[in-house]
């Protein structure tokens, strides 16, 4: 049985149908004000025409009715960590000869199918079998992704070009296939240029610009010719990452502001992997960005949840990583991350948009004896164990869940 996509999403048209309805009202009341304004413009002009003809009759003063505060639009931008594809990722929706990835993500399903868009980062490739050792996801992975309500996937990081270009084109493909859209990548030259680096989405009426860049490939370069294929960072990027490509970068965010976005949203690929350092370098590319236009930075690569921040004033927000979504949690760390649920809100009346709030839901990769790897919420999973429900976690998972919580903590704040 695979996810259902329409009873995953019943709550997202539900909210866009309160939404549509709600801004019916919004139009109404706008119509009906701008007419009051208008009876008092004529009002007023015949008053003073009555004034300079001389005096009246008195009349009483006309009551000018109260009018709403400027309605507000709130969206919902869901973001996870890194999927990395290996054998027993893969192997978690094996099983009948075909591949099937309900309970894999069963319980965290609704937290990326509630928001209005959904992103996630997808480490690995469509490329076909043998899948899993080699980094190759069943299209049934993707399809579950989409099933999930994930709506824009990360391409441009470590395995971009791991088949080569003819895998980057099949990856693309297959995610396009499923119902997604890649970021950060082309399948060719003459359609990087086309794409221009970014993709614009209209969600709810706010206008977000979604861009994506990776610090390299594993060490791999891209083929001559191929220049634009990959948002790249560094200009070093298949050696020491250290010449930040501003020339480059700025050249995409230019052109994303030409399009006069509510709101600019980066995915970055960056960072070390199993190092909880920032570096002074991520901080550069932090600052290019936001010079730039960029309002919110979400991280991966990681694979450790890492600190994040939001400026209340200016509403830039940054999250360093977001650790993984989904992957082998062989190592301590890294089997424990988090969903992101950022809040943008967008004042009707001024157009000015910012992000105002961020929260996070826990969530823990399962590693049972003769289970399937699972991807579940910590607190729920943690309440279910307490309350002895039969599909509990074990004794083990319980307790590392529970000092997951408090370096989940530590780790976003900084500690």
């Amino acid at each position: 049985m695979a996810l259902d996509p329409e009873k995953l999403r019943a709550q997202r048209r539900a909210r866009q149908a309160q939404r549509e309805k709600e801004s019916k009202k919004l139009r109404i009341r706008l119509i009906v004000a701008g007419c009051v304004l208008l009876v008092l413009a004529v009002a007023a002009i015949l008053f003073v025409t009555g004034v300079k003809k001389g005096p009246s009759a008195s009349k009483p003063e006309a009551s000018v009715p109260e009018t709403t505060a400027p309605a507000t639009t709130v969206i919902h931008l869901a973001a996870a960590g890194d999927l990395n594809i290996t054998e027993n990722v893969v192997n978690s929706g094996a099983g009948g000869g075909e591949y099937d990835y309900t309970k894999t993500f069963l319980d965290v399903a609704h937290l990326l199918a509630d928001a209005d868009i959904t992103a996630l980062n997808f480490e690995g490739c469509l490329y076909g079998a043998p899948y899993g050792t080699d980094r190759s996801a069943p299209q049934a992975l993707a399809q579950a992704l989409d099933d999930m309500g994930v709506d824009l996937v990360q391409l441009a990081n470590s395995y971009s070009i791991y088949k080569g270009m003819d895998g980057l084109e099949s990856t693309i493909r297959g995610i396009r296939e499923a119902g997604m859209e890649p970021l950060g990548v082309y399948e060719n030259a003459e359609a990087a240029r086309k794409g221009k680096g970014y993709t614009i989405r209209n969600v709810e009426g706010i206008k977000i610009a979604f861009v994506a860049f990776t610090k390299g490939m594993d060490g791999m370069a891209l083929p001559a010719g191929n220049d634009g294929c990959v948002n790249l960072l560094y200009s070093d990027y298949a050696t020491d990452y250290q010449a930040l490509d501003r020339e480059t970068v700025n050249k995409i965010l230019d052109a994303v502001n030409d399009e006069k976005p509510d709101l600019t949203v980066a995915l970055l690929h960056w960072g070390s992997e199993f190092n909880d350092t920032i570096s002074s370098t991520q901080k550069e590319v932090c600052a290019l960005l936001q010079e730039g236009g960029v309002d919110a930075i979400i991280g991966t690569h990681s694979h450790y949840v890492q600190q994040m921040t939001l400026d209340k004033e200016t509403g830039n927000f940054v999250a360093y990583s977001l650790g993984d979504f989904f992957g082998d949690a062989s190592r301590a760390g890294s089997e424990y991350s988090v969903i992101l649920d950022l809040e943008i809100t967008k004042n009707q009346a001024t157009g000015d948009t910012k992000i105002t709030n961020f929260t996070y839901t826990p969530i823990f990769t399962a590693v049972e004896k003769d289970q399937p790897l699972r991807v579940l919420r910590i607190r729920e999973a943690m309440t279910a164990y307490e309350s002895s429900y039969i599909d509990r976690v074990s004794e083990d998972i319980y307790k590392k869940m529970e000092y997951a919580m408090g370096r989940i903590e530590a780790r976003i704040h900084g500690k």
